[in-house]
């Protein structure tokens, strides 16, 4: 599908408004996905590194017990 000018490319035809409103849509969900995911893969980290300082602190502290 061809177009002679921008503002033809922008309407679609008449359906310019349904496309564009699809093509957001879809860009917020990813976003929203990848901002989700992001925010996951921090508390996991934050969790694994709590959990080896943890893991430290009853290592020195079982060693100092004996």
């Amino acid at each position: 599908m061809q177009f002679n000018s921008l503002s033809e490319f922008f309407a679609m035809g008449g359906y310019g408004f349904f496309v564009w409103l699809s093509y957001g849509a879809c860009a917020l969900i990813l976003l929203g996905i990848f901002i989700s995911s992001k925010r996951t893969h921090r508390k996991i980290l934050d969790n694994v590194k709590s959990q080896i300082a943890r893991e430290e602190r009853i290592k020195k502290a079982k060693e100092q017990g004996l």
